[in-house]
């Protein structure tokens, strides 16, 4: 097929194709006479693979060590199997930490709601940054704000 096909198919635009064939994710491809590209059906599914990939948050090196062996075309699973546990090590870990970011803005809003309304303006921020202080134990690390 030809690229119109395979961005009609695959929903990606032709320049996209044309830089994952340049990147060498997409093997295989013929020229015509004409010069045109004509994609054999796998390139469809490798597209699917790569965007799939990407959405995971995989790097477009780390989706050409996921591919199938350009010498043979086989899949290599091990490194298949370890690069998606990895992947998966470090979306929990990316998790844990946007918990942790997220309670701290909840206790940010939390003490800016409740602060003494009776202070003058400078004061209650100072109330405010004074209560986040003593809240770092329980919560964890706030940033650190200018001095």
């Amino acid at each position: 097929m030809k690229i119109g096909e395979l961005a009609k198919h695959s929903g990606l635009a032709p320049s996209r194709i044309r830089f994952y064939e340049a990147s060498g994710l997409i093997r295989g491809v013929a020229r015509q006479e004409n010069g045109y590209r004509e994609y054999g059906p796998e390139a469809l599914w490798t597209l699917d693979i790569i965007t799939t990939a990407q959405s995971a948050g995989f790097s477009l090196d780390e989706i050409r060590k996921l591919l199938p062996s350009a010498q043979d075309n086989t899949w290599q699973h091990a490194e298949l199997l370890d690069s998606l546990e990895r992947k998966v090590a470090e979306i929990e870990v990316l998790q844990q930490r946007l918990a942790r970011n997220k309670a701290q803005l909840l206790m940010v809003i939390e003490t800016v709601k409740s602060r003494p309304e009776d202070l003058a303006c400078a004061d209650r921020a100072q109330w405010v940054l004074g209560r986040l202080r003593e809240g770092r134990g329980a919560v964890g690390a706030l940033p650190r704000t200018a001095e």
